[in-house]
């Protein structure tokens, strides 16, 4: 491990991991320096790793346990740890979800105790377009106005798969009763604390987050959109390109993603995550 090093992707967020294999047993000592490196860095990339599923598992369960999404038909088979993110059909049917992804958002935010980090692995990947970006919050919260940056402290922010998914994911089959009923809206401060760096990141997303509480929708969806545009900024934003074997590690907890458009109908995509549970998000007032 003598060569495990860091260097920053050179844009608004993230660094390159080297020195590490993550198909070795070995890699596990290392996850004490890789979970204060993604809590500095937001975003870390492993390049030209080839891992297997139960590798992929067995690795991102040394930063915590994994959650299993509430989409069940795009679990990998016999791997219920794992999402498939695809828009190749087989035998007539998705393997993976599709379509989505394409507003800004941090994953999980719509659980009581969402997400710490995903770790996205690329199996296949087109060769233009199907990028992914990514966007520091602490700095977009860091750059806003005195007077907005402490209007958001004091606001609650009200996360909601379902109002999600059947307004941006109508091209999908609809939820069903049972999926709706594991989907309660999540109440989250809309500024929260990291809780390994004590930094503050703005926490809502265009997407995920249906309203603010004790606001109606339309005013809700006006400054929704207003925070949001301001935080995914050029400045605050990494762009990654894909390559088959890179597999990057996001904090949930300061940063937001999106992935890019590419032709569907000409390239295959077929990428693997796992989610890692974390606990409530919460804001603490220093002052």
């Amino acid at each position: 491990m003598a060569s495990f090093h860091f260097k920053p992707l050179g844009g608004g967020v993230g660094a390159e991991v080297f020195g590490i294999n993550l198909a070795e047993s070995s890699a596990s000592e290392s996850s004490t320096d890789i979970s204060a490196a993604l809590a500095r860095h937001g975003v870390l990339l492993f390049r030209d790793q080839t891992i297997t599923p139960d590798q992929h598992i067995a690795f991102s369960r040394h930063f915590g346990p994994l959650e299993e999404h509430v989409v069940t038909q795009f679990l990998l088979p016999g791997h219920p740890e794992i999402l498939v993110i695809s828009n190749v059909k087989e035998n007539g049917r998705h393997i993976g979800a599709y379509g989505g992804a394409k507003l800004f958002h941090s994953d999980m935010s719509y659980k009581e105790e969402p997400s710490l980090g995903s770790l996205f692995y690329c199996r296949e990947c087109p060769p233009k377009g199907g990028e992914t970006e990514f966007v520091d919050m602490f700095a977009a919260y860091e750059a806003l106005p005195d007077d907005r940056r402490r209007w958001l402290e004091r606001q609650t922010a009200v996360h909601d798969y379902v109002y999600h998914y059947e307004t941006y994911l109508t091209h999908r089959d609809p939820l069903t009763p049972e999926q709706k009923a594991k989907l309660v809206p999540a109440h989250h401060p809309a500024v929260i604390t990291h809780p390994e760096n004590g930094r503050r990141a703005i926490y809502l997303s265009e997407g995920l987050t249906s309203h603010f509480e004790g606001m109606d929708m339309e005013k809700s969806r006006l400054a929704i959109k207003e925070i949001t545009d301001f935080a995914t900024q050029e400045r605050f934003t990494y762009r990654h390109t894909w390559r088959p074997g890179d597999l990057v590690f996001w904090d949930n907890r300061c940063t937001m993603h999106r992935a890019l458009p590419f032709d569907h109908d000409k390239y295959r995509r077929v990428m693997h995550r796992t989610t890692i549970k974390g606990s409530a998000p919460f804001f603490a007032d220093a002052r």
